[in-house]
């Protein structure tokens, strides 16, 4: 991003999702966020993005936005990051979406491996996909991004794993050719997923929660220098 992109997207008072930076509105709930959460009065700089790259300047004005600057548009990394990581217990998974969210992470697969606990299907895969876009939505939002990650999956750890580099204790370190990831449960990966894994990279030497594996592989692959060596 540049720097007039990251300073102006910094000074506005809010960032919020629209459909259409051309013809910029907040829906409901951008609304109630920068109105009601955020207490935005008229005539605050605001930023909205669509989500895919393009953004601009607005203002304030009652209650909703009016155009206040060129579209820009910010093109996303190539190649993009991807994460995806067996699903754990409890509201575990919102926080990882919405921490990969705001490290930069392009898409989000939610895995089912082997050994997982916890497995989404039917209605409830739905329910549990809609949530963690809506905590997308909100982490972008947060974080002033202006692109929205994919959410994917369920997918079996198996199908996603011939294309992506396993975390995995005794893995190689990470280089900057790795670019998809992915994270296994607490039991860890069976013998049969990491024969199957294109590679294994090693975030470190503790056995890691999910989640904190998750943020971690995140890190090293969108902010840590060793990808531009």
């Amino acid at each position: 991003m540049t720097p007039e992109a990251s300073d102006a997207l910094r000074r506005a008072s809010a960032h919020a999702l629209v459909t259409d930076v051309e013809q910029p509105l907040l829906d409901d709930d951008a609304a109630h966020h920068v109105f009601r959460v955020l207490r935005v009065g008229d005539g605050a700089l605001i930023t909205v993005t669509d989500g895919a790259g393009s953004w601009r300047l607005c203002r304030a004005a009652g209650g909703n936005v009016r155009p206040d600057g060129d579209v820009g548009f910010e093109a996303r990394r190539d190649p993009p990051i991807t994460v995806g990581f067996a699903v754990p217990k409890l509201d575990r998974p919102e926080w990882i979406v919405q921490k990969l969210t705001e490290v930069g992470v392009d898409r989000i697969v939610v895995l089912h491996a082997e050994r997982s606990v916890v497995r989404w299907a039917g209605d409830r895969a739905d329910k549990q996909l809609a949530k963690l876009r809506r905590t997308a939505i909100e982490a972008i939002q947060q974080s002033r991004q202006v692109w929205l990650p994919a959410i994917e999956g369920p997918t079996p750890a198996a199908q996603f794993l011939p294309r992506a580099v396993a975390a995995e204790p005794g893995g190689r370190p990470l280089t900057a050719t790795d670019h998809s990831f992915a994270v296994g449960p607490e039991g860890g990966w069976s013998d049969a997923e990491l024969e199957v894994a294109l590679d294994r990279v090693s975030i470190g030497s503790s056995v890691l929660r999910v989640e904190t594996a998750a943020i971690a592989v995140a890190v090293l692959a969108t902010i840590v220098p060793f990808r531009v060596r």
